[in-house]
């Protein structure tokens, strides 16, 4: 399946980051982030980091896209719904993470945490933001808790390009950016 790119002028890391294979990319001096200045952020869908943090999930950069959609929930007011969406993707990404490190207990607890959150919000009808992931919430809910129910087995080497783990694709339903 061929993956989007939203930001396309904004090169991958050289690695996907997992705890104990590589060097943590923003304190260790060999880290692909050590140094890099934070982007400033809006606390929005439509925001540049959020569709960001969209195309590191949909590589394989789980712990990137973590930090990609922190940095926006940090300013994101509490209660919020947003709040609300990027915790869940947040927890998707550290799913992720743990799939890739063999670890399913752990994966299956966030993913878990992540479709609750998605529920929730499905149940409010929140149309805007299923718009942004590319698919209803609680059907994304639903895919988180099957892949990390039945991991993928991972074809490829710790070396190059990340292989996803989650055979969906966030922000589907949305036209590429003309940039």
């Amino acid at each position: 399946m061929r993956r989007p790119r939203w930001v396309p002028r904004r090169p991958f890391p050289v690695y996907a980051y997992l705890p104990g294979r590589h060097p943590h990319p923003v304190r260790d001096p060999l880290g692909h982030s050590y140094q890099l200045q934070p982007v400033p952020v809006d606390a929005t869908i439509e925001s540049e980091e959020f569709l960001w943090g969209e195309d590191l999930f949909n590589h394989g950069y789980y712990w990137e896209a973590h930090e990609a959609w922190e940095g926006i929930w940090h300013i994101s007011d509490k209660g919020s719904e947003i709040r609300a969406v990027l915790k869940g993707l947040i927890l998707l990404s550290a799913a992720g993470v743990k799939i890739r490190e063999g670890k399913r207990t752990a994966a299956m607890r966030h993913a878990g945490r992540a479709a609750g959150l998605f529920r929730n919000l499905a149940n409010s009808h929140r149309h805007h933001f299923e718009r942004a992931l590319g698919i209803r919430l609680d059907m994304r809910a639903e895919r988180a808790e099957t892949t990390a129910a039945a991991p993928p087995a991972l074809l490829r080497a710790s070396r190059g390009p990340p292989e996803p783990v989650f055979e969906f694709i966030l922000g589907s339903e949305l036209p590429p950016p003309t940039t």
